[in-house]
Order: structure tokens, then sequence, then C-alpha cells
């Protein structure tokens, strides 16, 4: 359990079962939870609780830790899903901060690090992209930037997808002629390049524009990025103007192009909003227990673009819990700004304005607009929230009718949740690995992908041992970690025929593994796609029809393992093609390998060498050579 010190700061302890928890179950998570209250401090924090493994169950925050974990001893109150939760609790963490806000911000980190599978969970690994001036240059670069702001100069943005920032980009480079090109190049061109000739950049990199002339397209850019493109298009619609009264059409016709393209820009934003500024308009549509949620991003009054997001949570969660949710985990690693609009208030909606404004260092406010120009983009981005979330019931209805296709082909006992597909990968033998795929409701769950190097000693090319090794270890481990068989596969597909079913069987066998579903899928003659015959015990080889769906999905499964499979043996092999004998040897830094590789021409070389070749290499002392020599000539 945690504790705060006498100086103020945040400790963390664990509470293990203090007393021996009697019965099984809900009794026992209920002791162990009553056990931690005899100490856990009535200050802020954040409470986690774990199962036997140590894995985080739930993750949660609290203005008062010992009132808020006492609920969990109330069984008869909780929802059904924390009810599991209590029942699964083998162990509890607390962490105690200074303040509620603290802990909200906390709470919302430690979740996306440690995906409790009972909280709302937003699945976000992708950083927005930004467009980028760079800054202390005569001639700065408008380009394309993702991740950290490490470099200077001024960022705009975020854009919701590399398309929307790519479009911009180019509609950005004939509106104003800034160089996009890497210093480097810049740097060595002697004559412009096709940009220059196709009107999207201004050729500063040789002359065709001073510094001053590229200054002021830098402010106008500025300007127009900034939202104040109104002011800029009514400027150069003016100075087109002049030239054209003073029959300097060629110049006139340049601007007009300009203005175009700035036109283009606007006209892709599809919602407008004067005088809104920078804000995010997030809306949150519910159906059949799940939830999509569109967000959409505003900066300097222009629509930057939109993504939709699927939180997983429990089915019966409330909209404004799955709102509070998404909305401290969004904002955990983005920029927040001052403005978010949403469809449904936050459950502690001041609460977490306040934390949002903490970590952005600005006020941020929550509005759920009702009526006027504000709540028609919330209308707006809540329409494209059900329709992205119809196209993905419509898509897990046909994952599902394809994984009913597997069953009834199969004879399973019915649609697979999790399907597990393996394939080998080597050279003659070399550099050998096994691979490991999974497949469910959800289409491919690739954060439980496995590589497996293979450790023993096996004849080249046999595919059979390496299968052995590979599903020896998977569910050998798998056993020891969950004895109950939590997580095992409701069918196990092998890239091969029957002798790699046989194989399989017998492994499965070695474990008392009887119970899972074993599949063989072998290519017909001349390896015909269409053509696949699978294998099962006891049964005659199975064919399809050649347009089945079902054949169609299972050999997207078998291609998904053969393309893993493949790249994670490409990854050992450039491994080893890059690392040589000699860094095995303690002592041989960068200098004396290199003296060696030199002196010898390979590392082959320096391995049969003798040891007085190896004493006349330069920097190479006896000793050094002795050791060299042990490391390739050592007996056994």
């Amino acid at each position: 359990m945690n504790a705060m010190n006498d100086d103020g700061k945040i400790t963390e302890n664990t509470a293990a079962d203090e007393a021996p928890p009697a019965g099984s179950g809900m009794a026992r998570g209920v002791a162990v939870i009553r056990a931690s209250l005899k100490t856990m401090p009535g200050h802020p924090g954040v409470y986690r609780m774990l199962d036997r493994k140590g894995d985080a169950l739930y993750i949660g925050k609290a203005a008062n830790l010992r009132n808020r974990v006492a609920n969990y001893t109330h069984i008869a109150g909780l929802p059904h899903r924390l009810k599991r939760m209590v029942a699964e609790t083998s162990s509890l963490e607390i962490i105690v901060t200074h303040t509620e806000v603290e802990a909200l911000l906390l709470e919302c980190n430690l979740i996306k690090r440690m995906m409790p599978r009972y909280n709302v969970l937003l699945r976000d690994d992708k950083s927005f992209p930004y467009i980028h001036l760079t800054g202390g240059q005569d001639f700065p670069q408008l380009a394309k930037h993702r991740g950290a702001r490490g470099p200077s100069g001024d960022y705009f943005g975020p854009f919701a997808s590399a398309g929307a920032v790519n479009r911009t980009l180019i509609a950005l480079q004939r509106a104003f002629l800034l160089r996009s090109c890497s210093d480097s190049v810049f740097s060595s061109r002697t004559r412009p390049c096709l940009l220059y000739q196709i009107k999207r950049c201004s050729a500063p990199c040789t002359g065709r524009i001073d510094k001053e002339g590229y200054a002021k397209l830098l402010d106008e850019a500025r300007e127009f990025l900034s939202g104040r493109s109104q002011q800029v298009q009514k400027r150069l619609a003016k100075r087109m103007q002049e030239l054209s009264d003073h029959r300097e059409y060629e110049g006139a016709a340049a601007i007009r192009d300009r203005i175009r393209a700035l036109t283009q820009v606007q006209g892709r934003q599809d919602i407008n909003l004067e005088g809104l500024g920078d804000a995010d308009v997030v809306a949150l549509h519910q159906a059949g227990g799940d939830s999509s949620i569109q967000v959409f991003f505003f900066r300097g009054g222009q629509n930057w673009g939109n993504r939709a997001y699927f939180p997983s949570h429990a089915r019966n969660l409330e909209a404004d819990e799955v709102m509070g949710a998404f909305l401290g985990q969004f904002y955990d690693n983005k920029p927040t700004p001052p403005l978010i609009l949403a469809s449904h208030a936050p459950v502690e909606q001041d609460l977490l304005a306040e934390a949002l404004a903490s970590r952005a260092g600005h006020k941020v406010e929550i509005q759920t607009p009702n009526r006027g120009d504000k709540r028609k983009l919330v209308e707006a981005a809540l329409f494209n929230a059900r329709e992205a979330l119809g196209r993905r019931l419509a898509e897990s209805s046909a994952q599902l009718k394809l994984l009913e296709g597997v069953s009834q082909a199969f004879g399973l006992d019915g649609p697979p949740q999790r399907i597990e597909v393996y394939d080998n990968s080597h050279i003659q033998g070399a550099h050998a690995v096994g691979a490991m795929i999974v497949a469910g409701p959800e289409g491919f769950a690739k954060n439980a992908y496995r590589k497996f190097t293979i450790k023993e000693k096996i004849a080249p090319g046999d595919d059979y041992a390496m299968m052995r090794e590979v599903l020896g270890r998977r569910f050998a481990r798998a056993l020891k970690e969950s004895p109950e068989r939590e997580g095992f596969p409701d069918l196990v597909l092998i890239d091969g025929g029957l002798g790699q079913l046989n194989a399989a069987r017998q492994v499965m066998a070695d474990l008392g593994v009887a119970d899972v579903p074993l599949v063989a899928v072998a290519k017909g003659p001349d390896r015909n796609a269409g053509r696949e015959r699978f294998f099962q015990y006891g049964k005659e080889p199975l064919s399809l029809e050649a347009r089945d769906p079902v054949l169609y999905f299972l050999q997207r499964l078998r291609d998904e393992a053969h393309r893993f499979a493949i790249g994670a043996h490409r990854q050992k092999r450039a491994k080893a093609i890059g690392s040589s004998p000699l860094d095995e040897i303690a002592g041989i830094g960068a200098s004396r390998k290199k003296a060696l590789l030199h002196h010898f021409g390979s590392g082959r070389a320096v391995a049969a060498a003798g040891l007085a070749d190896l004493e006349r290499v330069q920097g190479i002392s006896k000793i050094v050579a002795k050791k060299i020599y042990d490391h390739f000539h050592a007996e056994g």
C-alpha cells in the first residue's frame, strides 16, 4: 500500500493478503480488500486491483481512498463487471497524491499503460501529424511532422490523418511557394528543381527569391494557418487586381493560382464556424453495447479533419462514463485545445476540465451545446459516429458469419473466439523461427502475435521438429501461467499436411491438452491457392469450394502467419549478417575487431588463424592473441 512521507512526496507500497482470505472467488477478493483497508489512508490517490499474476484488473482514482475502496466490499451494490473484478482480485496497490486532480491525471496515464480489462480502454497508439515551419533559418522549410516537438519553429495541427496533412501541404506549396526539400538537398542545389517548374516552390535554393520576399511568403503562410485566411485572401486579391490594372498579367495569373490553392484548402473542410478558434468536437454514439467516438479537430477556425475511435468497455456502461474515460485518456499524450465541444457531458466534468487545464498549461472548457452553430458541429460529428459504428457492426457481423462457417466446416462446438495459426520460416534450417498469429471476432489481434527462435539442435529442414518445439513451448508456458486454461485457443491451424498434424497431436498429447481442435492446412496440387486440403485427426481430408468465403478467410489466416514468420526470419537473418564471431569474445572492442578484420579479411579467417599470426596483428598483444586463439580452439 502507498503512503505520503513527511516531505509530502508520493510513495508506493503493495498491500498483499495481510489476512488469509477465506474461501475462494468473491469471498477471497472481498477479504483482500478488507485487509487493505486497515492501513489505507483517507487521502486522494489511485488504486489498482491486481490478479494473482500481478496484472492490473482495474484502476480507479478517489478523493478519499479509504472510502472509495471500501465500496468494493459491498457486493450487492456493484455492477456485474465489478463483481467479476472483485472475485479475481488477489492484491491491491495504491498511490497517494496531493490532490484529486493529480489522481485523475495519474489514473488516465496508468490505464493507457497497463490496459486493465475492467476499465474503459482507448487503444490509440498513433500520434497525429502536424505541419511544421522550421525555425532558425533564412529560408525555413514547410514539412510534415509527427511525434515529439523537437525541432524549433512553428507547428500547426493536429491533422486527423497523413492524407489530410499531405493534401494541405500540396495546396500550401502552391499558395505560398515555400520549400519542402531537406536542408542537405537545399544546400546542394545548383538549379531549380521540378517543383519550381510546376509552381510549387519559389526556388530560394538558387536565389530566385531573396530573403525579404521569402519572409513575406512565410508571414502569409503563418497567418493563413493561424486562422486568418480571409485577410490573406483579400490582400492577395487586391494585389492581383493592382497587377492586372498595370497590365502585369503574368504576375496577376500567378497570384490567381495562389488564391485558387487557398480556396482548395478551405473547400475540403466541409465544416466551418466563424470565431471558433482552437477546439475539438467529440461526439459519442452507442448501439448494441458498443461505442463509437468521432473527434473533429479545429485550429484557427479551420477543420483539419476527423478520426473515429472505438473504446472497449462493459456493454452496460453509460455514455457519460465512456465520454469521461475517453477524454482523460485521449488527451493524456496530446495537446488539449482551450475548448472541447462534447455530445455528452462527461462524469465529473469540472474536475476533468481542471485536470486537462493543469496538464495543458492553459484554461480548458468542456461544453455540451444544446442549440446554435456549435450544436450543429456536434450533430455533424454525431452523424459520423453513427455511420462509423454502423460500418463496424456490419463488419463484425460478417466476421461472425465467417467464424460460424469455420465452426461448421471443422465441427467445432461454436464459433471460435480465438484462433491461433502457426508457421515456420528458415533457409535450409538456418535462422529458423516459428510464428504464431491470433484472430477472432475483432479480426487479427496483433498484440497477441508471438515469435519463437528455434533453440533445439534440429536437422536442416526438419519442419516437424520445429513445429513440435514451437507448440511445446507455447502450451507448456500457457499451462504454467493458467492451469484453468484461460485464454486457450478454440482452434489451432497449422501450415502443413498430415505429417505436421501428427507432430502437433503428439505434442498436445504429451502436455495433456487433448481438447484443443487441431487443423493442418495443406496446399493442393502444384501448391495452388484455392485447392487447399484441411486435415483433422480421425476425419477424411476436407476441401472447400473455391469461391467459399470461409476458404478465403482461412487463406487469409494462413497467409498472415506466413507473412509474420517470414518477417521474423528476415529480421533474424539480417541481425546475423551484421554480427561477427569476434563479438562473442570479451575484451575485443571496435578498434581491435577492425584491426583483426583488416589483417585477415574476415571473421572466419580470424578463427582459423594460428597463435603466431594473431600476435602479428597491430594492437593485439600476446595475451589478447591467446584469448582469441583459445576462444576458437577450445576443446569440447
